[in-house]
């Protein structure tokens, strides 16, 4: 592995130039190497983050990712790291035309991590340090501990799935746009005179009206005179405010059930086990990291492909390899009429988009109309696609990207689908068929494709020392079952006590008539020492 040499370079630096002139956003500073294809099956397995915690799962699928090599050899193209800077890597074989292609769509990727609101957590990190940092830790307790560190990384992972992102996003965005008031004027107004003292909402208001008036006139002691006159006539405020911080960290709200289990296990918190603590945090800050690219991954890489595909078409350096190029991009950006390519759909829809926004139909005078010629020909001219699409970058995730923009229009433009299976006892094979054709149900599968990981949170009443007590949110998917003895195993473990899961499973069920009735029971899982039964509640 070796940068890229300066002939290389200077093709990456006319691209920015290019790139920059029609809109797009991204530091300045980014490094290139250049790899073998091999190489770039070693980055794939860890994330694509060469400098990640090593863990045996990764050298396993190193070791399938080579035997697949050997019998079809592939020709990956790029690989970039959402770092500071912005790291990609590229194979040694591309000629000077497949690069100026690539380096549109890398860069593409770069100002779509650095812009998109919900990578907006990574945008002051060096991950690559960050990562090799925690790598060297790791490593420093192998040597202390051997295969134990091991067992934490493995149980760690198997819920390293249901972080709670959106909760980093929110906090951040408070942050950003809030500050929270004192604790004690929060107690006050918040807690104390409408769940202690009862006063309704005129007597809160004059309260409010008079703390704003003492502030005026004493500004930074304004709080301590407030307090005093609130003292003065309920002399019990201080010992409810003094309780109010007793309790505060005891009923604390965790984001997700990995930051809970790392704060609250008696096992973890004993001193000779407090350095798993250090690994259960490397493994959530990691997968918080690659937490919002599994949510947009249908806009990253139709974002990345929109752009590649504008830029390298309007491009003179390219001249004479117009049908090198097209078929190379078809390779990429072609429709799957089974399955779904990410880089297909996203494309299409930010073109689409684009056209509706620059004719004005996402306005309501477009909405409104019914008569379908008006429709077909309707052209307001607003000019917005641009601009429209930049936005939908910035704040979008792949759920409401497709939920707004994909309608019949759309379907109907691409000759999109929805496949149907069924068994063909003659021919003794699978049979695929056109299941619908409508922009709904197209949607809903896409929808269903998302990732959209389960809501498992610790039962604080029936939680204690001796067991850790979680409940699964029902939202119409069950849990894989197969996985669930083992993860229980991992936190008992974790916590030094028994694992009870409550869950929901469908149970489906033939009909006289052939049909299907789908029936749903509650069951509750229980590890103890290492065995995991089963009982239905």
């Amino acid at each position: 592995m070796y940068l890229i040499d300066q002939h290389t370079k200077a093709i990456m630096e006319g691209c920015k130039e290019r790139a920059r002139e029609a809109g797009l956003q991204f530091a300045d500073e980014t490094l290139e190497y250049i790899v073998t294809n091999r190489d770039l099956l070693d980055l794939s397995p860890k994330f694509m983050i060469p400098t990640l915690y090593d863990y045996w799962v990764n050298d396993v699928e190193v070791l399938q990712q080579y035997a697949k090599y050997k019998l079809y050899p592939t020709n990956p193209f790029e690989t970039v790291i959402n770092s500071r800077p912005a790291i990609s890597f590229y194979n040694d074989n591309n000629p000077d035309w497949l690069n100026i292609m690539i380096f549109y769509h890398v860069l593409a990727h770069i100002d779509f991590f650095q812009n998109n609101i919900y990578f907006s957590h990574t945008w002051n990190d060096d991950f690559v340090g960050v990562a090799l940092a925690d790598k060297r830790l790791i490593n420093l307790y192998r040597s202390k501990y051997g295969r134990w560190v091991d067992y934490v990384i493995e149980f760690a992972r198997s819920i390293d799935n249901i972080v709670g992102f959106y909760s980093i996003i929110f906090n951040q965005y408070l942050e950003e746009t809030h500050k929270d008031p004192p604790p004690k004027l929060d107690f006050f107004f918040n807690h104390f005179l409408p769940n202690i003292i009862k006063a309704n909402e005129l007597e809160r208001y004059k309260y409010l009206d008079h703390y704003n008036k003492r502030l005026e006139q004493y500004g930074d002691r304004a709080e301590n005179l407030f307090f005093s006159e609130v003292s003065i006539k309920y002399p019990e405020f201080e010992a409810f405010y003094d309780n109010y911080l007793k309790n505060q960290k005891k009923d604390q709200k965790y984001p997700d059930l990995l930051a809970f289990v790392n704060e609250q296990s008696p096992f973890l918190n004993k001193t000779n086990n407090r350095w798993m603590k250090d690994i259960i945090v490397i493994i959530r800050n990691t997968a918080l990291y690659f937490a919002p690219q599994i949510r947009t991954k249908i806009m990253n890489e139709g974002w990345a492909s929109y752009w590649h595909d504008k830029l390298f078409r309007s491009d003179e350096r390219i001249s004479g390899h117009e049908v090198d190029y097209a078929k190379v991009n078809a390779e990429v950006t072609s429709i799957s009429r089974i399955g779904l390519n990410p880089y297909a759909i996203g494309m299409r829809l930010y073109q689409y988009v684009e056209e509706l926004a620059n004719r004005g139909k996402l306005y309501r005078n477009y909405q409104e109309l019914e008569n379908i010629y008006q429709r077909e020909v309707y052209d307001a001219k607003t000019g917005e696609g641009l601009t429209t699409i930049f936005d939908i970058r910035k704040y979008f995730t792949d759920y409401n990207f497709i939920k707004i923009f994909i309608d019949q229009d759309f379907v109907d433009r691409h000759q999109l689908f929805v496949v149907g299976k069924q068994y063909n006892p003659n021919e003794q094979v699978i049979d695929y068929y056109v299941k619908s054709r409508n922009a709904e149900d197209y949607k809903q599968m896409l929808i269903e494709n998302l990732y959209h990981p389960p809501v498992i949170m610790p039962d604080l009443v029936r939680t204690n020392e001796n067991q850790l007590y979680l409940i699964h949110k029902f939202e119409g998917k069950p849990l894989v079952q197969e996985f669930i003895p083992e993860v229980l195993i991992g936190l008992e473990y974790l916590w030094g006590g028994d694992a009870i899961l409550e869950t929901t499973q469908i149970i489906i069920k033939p009909t006289d008539d052939g049909s299907y009735l789908e029936e749903s029971k509650k069951l509750r899982y229980i590890c103890h020492n290492r065995n995991v039964k089963v009982e239905e509640i």
